[in-house]
């Protein structure tokens, strides 16, 4: 008779609850997902390697057709049945699930969130477990689903050939989408940050609503083929060329069921041009709007007459900041968000990348004022007044001042990677050619061997569109650096992106999130796990505006009789929005009313010069300071020394504390990467404080003020205490390259086996070979501890 108690938790769930599971009639294959890591871990940079934080993983999830129903969390029989119940709890409210389990074995606690009084936790035996379609139908009835509307829930996701399932954001998405469209809601919102795939959620939903006979017809509006291009070829490709048309050159074919369309391909100045009225008004079922922040979301705006056109369909919004301003407004459209998935979820989750910020202040940026008389190299006098970040490149242009900018973007790509994907954020387009030619005379020597090493690419520049698509390639190395204004703003997926350059003042809070999302793709095993800032504007201030990741809410001036809602946004918060909503020939102008690029260019309402160009103020770097993503999804900005001190003081109340966990700890590394993922970062800290500190002398230095000692000084120690005596020769030739090798690198270097692998602990000969030194394995680890044991001996 074995001892319940002493089973494992894999045990349990062996032996007790996966019986339980298939005993009420849950197909484990199809149904039951086991240890399902729903998260990756967030991506934590420590200089230029990472590691990953904790996964967050489901002991189970219960699946009824594509629905996540329910949830358990197994502990050991020397728990108490509900032991597990609040950790349950917390994911499931993450994954959405109303059904809740804990069990150790003995039997099942059920907390019912469905139930909206009386006894929602209930102890069960473990022969009493519900069956799936008993689950169904409670969550059913807690849905309000009629049986035909359950039918249509009850569709399945697309499987592909690979088996790639939804993540489980994307699922919460897609169900809550097709439950509204079962409930016969017309007007829905989905929020969901850059790099999240929203493209493949409308496909998600758009399969199951058409497998299922809801919809046939369906209209996916966006504003750049570009974006009409990648989800027709990409994530829609699974329907087939004989389901799916674009509509272009103005010719309608109505026997498709899939169309895609540009709303300039749609709409015209004339009557005739009107495409989009050759359909009959209830032609399309369901009408998806991409990017729907833009365009379609003004009132005024000539795009908006289509969705009014056709507005019997259902009509899908689909951004990843949804615009919300004294004339725009999605959410007045659309409604609330049914789902919002943001960038700081996607960043925890580590589905998203990270970013740290580079600030950089230039001697003319709090203001430049001219000198009495001071003419322009064109020989216009410039108007008296101050100049600020705002000005230049818009009213002023200083020369020098966009060298030093490009000189330190170049600066920074040298000093990290010649090779990673930039983009530069101008004024507009004439200030992005200007910036392109600065950026060419810095990187001179790369341009030899990539000739597309600096392009310009804007809406007006036919060439640089041209180079669209290989910039935001994986595959192809050039172009590496893009200087644009507004073209690569939204929609364009620029994968490989690894820093973004501002010098543009960006006010809008939409275009600010829309841009940070240019970086945020992670493409783990191409090399991309985080992105880098540049900010020459103080454009950055916008993190710590409360609406940078938060709820949207709606900011709408209401007409005569409409409700009193709040307050509009700042004078000039939206004016440099995209397009404003109005239909513009092919396929996107960056700036409609950007001048020409030969300047100067004069006004003809005041007759002075739209810009003024010097040639001759000298321009420095004031100040330069590093920000870093902090495990709270916030920027640092106290010292780099202050913050961790802070954080380190969390974990640890004394040195005493902090002295006994790392003495009890058979790896050091893992509490290295413990507090690195509650945000100590030790590369970071290393540049700032010392290189060659080791991480436990970091630690007691800044959080205990205790006096550090350097890697080499630690490994000279264990040295003249001839430590290594009590050793056979062949041991302590190993035990000493070890200690070398501590000295170089740092703790984490010599506790794991791998070690023996590289240089120069291989060139003792194979890992067997130096293990047979000390006789077994478990004496070579030993062998190891002890030396940890010795190098921390002082402390």
């Amino acid at each position: 008779m074995f001892n319940k108690q002493s089973l494992s938790e894999r045990d349990i769930c062996t032996k007790f609850i996966t019986p339980a599971l298939v005993a009420a009639g849950w197909d484990i294959q199809k149904q039951v997902r086991e240890e399902w890591s729903f998260t990756d871990g967030r991506i934590i940079v420590r200089g230029q390697k990472y590691t990953r934080g904790k996964q967050k993983r489901a002991d189970y999830v219960l699946i009824y057709k594509s629905t996540l129903l329910a949830i358990i969390e197994a502990k050991e029989n020397n728990h108490s049945v509900g032991a597990g119940m609040q950790q349950a709890k917390d994911y499931a409210a993450i994954l959405d699930i109303p059904f809740v389990y804990s069990s150790n074995g003995d039997a099942f606690l059920e907390f019912d969130t469905t139930k909206e009084e009386g006894q929602v936790e209930t102890e069960i035996p473990l022969s009493g477990f519900p069956s799936p379609e008993e689950l169904w139908q409670r969550y059913a009835a807690h849905k309000g689903l009629s049986q035909p509307q359950q039918e249509i829930v009850k569709e399945e996701n697309h499987k592909d050939e690979t088996g790639l399932a939804p993540r489980y954001y994307q699922q919460i998405a897609i169900n809550r989408t097709i439950e509204a469209v079962a409930r016969g809601e017309k007007r829905l919102l989905l929020v969901m940050a850059t790099g999240t795939g929203k493209t493949y959620t409308a496909f998600q939903i758009i399969w199951r609503l058409w497998k299922a006979k809801t919809i046939k017809r369906v209209l996916y509006l966006a504003d750049r083929n570009i974006l009409v291009d990648q989800t027709k070829t990409g994530d829609f490709r699974p329907f087939g060329s004989d389901i799916m048309t674009k509509i272009q050159n103005r010719e309608v074919d109505k026997s498709y069921q899939i169309y895609f369309a540009l709303y300039q391909g749609l709409t015209g100045a004339e009557e005739e041009k009107n495409v989009f009225k050759q359909f009959s008004r209830d032609f399309f079922d369901l009408v998806v709007v991409d990017e729907c922040h833009r365009g379609s979301a003004k009132e005024e705006s000539a795009w908006r007459e289509v969705l009014t056109y056709f507005d019997k369909a259902v009509h899908l919004g689909m951004t990843a900041t949804p615009k919300e301003t004294k004339e725009t407004s999605n959410i007045t459209y659309f409604g609330e968000p049914i789902y919002t998935y943001s960038l700081k979820q996607g960043i925890e989750d580590g589905f998203l990348a990270p970013y740290k910020v580079v600030r950089l202040s230039l001697n003319v940026d709090d203001g430049y004022r001219p000198e009495k008389g001071k003419v322009d190299k064109y020989g216009h006098e410039v108007e008296d007044r101050i100049y600020n970040t705002k000005d230049f490149d818009r009213t002023l242009v200083i020369d020098e001042r966009t060298k030093v900018v490009a000189r330190k973007i170049s600066e920074y790509l040298k000093l990290t990677n010649r090779m990673a994907k930039t983009i530069v954020f101008c004024v507009d387009t004439e200030h992005a050619e200007r910036m392109r030619q600065a950026l060419v005379n810095e990187n001179s020597d790369m341009l030899k061997q990539y000739p597309n090493y600096v392009v310009r690419i804007t809406g007006d520049d036919d060439i640089g569109k041209k180079e669209l698509y290989n910039f935001s390639s994986v595959v192809e190395e050039q172009p590496v650096i893009a200087t644009t204004s507004k073209l690569l703003t939204t929609g364009v997926d620029t994968k490989m992106v690894k820093v973004i350059a501002l010098e543009a003042g960006i006010q809008s809070m939409t275009e600010f999130k829309q841009i940070i999302g240019r970086g945020t793709r992670l493409r783990e095993d191409d090399g991309k796990v985080y992105f880098t800032i540049m900010d020459f504007r103080k454009v950055t201030n916008l993190f710590a505006d409360p609406d940078f990741d938060g709820d949207p809410v709606v900011i709408y001036e209401p007409k005569e009789d409409e409700p009193i809602v709040p307050p509009n946004p700042p004078e000039g918060g939206e004016e440099d929005e995209f397009t404003g909503g109005q239909p513009i020939p092919g396929e996107g102008v960056d700036d409609p009313d950007s001048p020409p690029l030969t300047p100067p260019i004069i006004d003809p309402g005041t007759g002075k010069p739209r810009k003024y160009y010097l040639n001759d103020v000298a321009v420095t770097v004031a100040n330069e300071r590093v920000q870093y993503y902090g495990a709270d999804g916030k920027l640092i900005t106290e010292s780099l020394k202050d913050y961790s001190r802070n954080k380190l003081l969390l974990e640890y109340a004394s040195l005493d504390d902090f002295l006994q966990k790392w003495n009890e700890s058979e790896r050091k590394e893992a509490i290295i990467n413990e507090l690195a993922e509650k945000g100590v970062l030790f590369e970071e800290l290393q540049q700032e404080i010392g290189k060659d500190l080791d991480a436990f002398d970091l630690i007691t230095h800044i959080a205990f003020d205790r006096p550090p000692l350097t890697r080499k000084e630690r490994a000279e120690e264990v040295k003249k205490r001839n430590y290594f005596e009590k050793y056979g020769a062949g041991a302590r030739e190993v035990l000493q390259t070890l200690l070398e090798k501590y000295a170089d690198e740092g703790i984490g270097s010599i506790e794991t086996t791998a070690v023996l692998n590289v240089k120069p602990l291989n060139q003792l000969g194979t890992p067997m070979e130096i293990v047979k030194r000390f006789g077994k394995k478990a004496d070579f680890e030993k062998a190891v501890q002890e030396l940890e044991q010795e190098l921390y001996k002082t402390a």
